[in-house]
This record gives C-alpha cells, structure tokens and sequence, in this order.
C-alpha cells in the first residue's frame, strides 16, 4: 500500500501542473475517460455526489457540468490541489483523509474517486468509508488506471516505467513524484479482483468496464 505521507508530499509539489501533465502524458485521453463517467453519472440523477481524493478537480467539474442541478462537494487530503479546484470553479471543497471523512453516514447518493484509490493507505478500509456515506441503493464509481492484457503489455509496461517518469518530470520538475506511479499501477488490484474487492467492503453488482484498451477501468457497485 501507498505510503500516506509521501503521497500527500507529491501532489502539493505537482499541483500547479498537475493538470497539464495528465494531458500531456495520456494524450488527451483522460478528458474522454472523465466524461465517460460524468455521462454515466447523469443517467442515474444524483441530488448529492461526493468527489474523494478530488485533486485539482477534474472529474468533479466534468460532472458538474453534465449534472447542473447536482449537489457536488469535493474532497482531498492535499490542500494545495483543492485549492485549484476551487479556482477553477468547485464552490464546495473540503480538505479531508478518505479514511475518516467528515459527513453524516447515508448522506450522499452517488461517490466518485478518479484515480485516487489506487494511492490510499488501505484500500477496504476505503471502500467501507464510502460505502458508510452513501445511501441505501447509492453508487459507486472508481476510474483508475489498469494493466491492458495481451500483446500491449508489454509497450505499456515499458511507456509507463521508462518513459512516463521522465515525461512527468519536464512537465512538473519533480520527476521523482512519478516513479512510483508504475508500480502503483500494476499492484492495483484489477478486473474481477476489484470487483470482488468491492463486493467484500459493502457493496453489491459490482462491474467493470474497460476504456483505452484496457489502460483505464470504470468500477460502478451499488450500495
């Protein structure tokens, strides 16, 4: 599991490039991917959604903007990344640890968290987090990124291992707050593990839906 205290380092360091280097470094893919989960969110109507490890708010705005008569708080444990968040339009951010999340149990009826799982402590406890803030029948939603399988595993393990780190470092000038990223990727639990990682932590019909060739997942369950 990640190391907490490193990764709340990373991001401040990064933040004031952070969106520029997901961009860059996934060719603009990660737009389509966050939209991807905005327009499934708006099929569902959420009146209240909880965006976790939110960062500079990325997916948080997408949803706002396909949902405008939903109730968006976004939350993060690093204060320098919610605060781009906020400039760039989330008037509800909270600075918060998604172990120990401050609002009411059953308070919210969708939960998203964009690549943010994969760099928490522990990730049942997690899940059961979310899960204890969302009401009966309320969603979850994970995106992260996935190992793809067969004859493009190879060229991704290499991009990620070898060519990502360097690329995030002339973007961000802190090369070293992305080279545990390829590993993080591939000890995520994936596909069916995760799937029944959720179905162990309080949730149920859990699915997975792969994007990019299998470079990026979407995890829906129900509460």
């Amino acid at each position: 599991m990640p190391d907490a205290v490193y990764v709340k380092d990373a991001f401040a360091r990064i933040a004031d490039r952070y969106v520029m280097a997901n961009h860059v470094m996934s060719g603009g893919m990660d737009i389509w991917w966050r939209k991807r989960v905005a327009w499934k969110i708006r099929g569902w109507k959420p009146r209240q959604l909880l965006d976790v490890a939110s960062g500079t708010g990325d997916l948080a705005l997408e949803i706002q903007d396909a949902c405008p008569e939903t109730e968006i708080i976004a939350t993060d444990f690093c204060a320098e990344m919610l605060e781009h968040a906020s400039s760039r339009g989330l008037s509800r951010t909270v600075v918060a640890d998604a172990l120990n999340l401050p609002f009411a149990s059953e308070s919210h009826d969708v939960v998203t968290v964009a690549f943010g799982l994969r760099n928490m402590a522990e990730y049942p406890a997690a899940l059961q987090e979310m899960a204890r803030v969302l009401r009966p029948g309320g969603r979850l939603v994970v995106l992260d990124f996935s190992m793809p399988e067969g004859i493009l595993q190879g060229p991704y393990r290499w991009y990620l291992h070898k060519i990502l780190p360097k690329l995030a470092g002339l973007i961000t000038g802190q090369k070293d707050a992305y080279e545990y990223l390829g590993a993080s990727i591939e000890q995520f639990p994936q596909g069916r593990a995760m799937c029944e990682m959720m179905s162990a932590n309080g949730f149920r019909e859990a699915e997975v839906e792969t994007m990019s060739f299998g470079v990026v997942s979407m995890y829906t369950a129900t509460k």
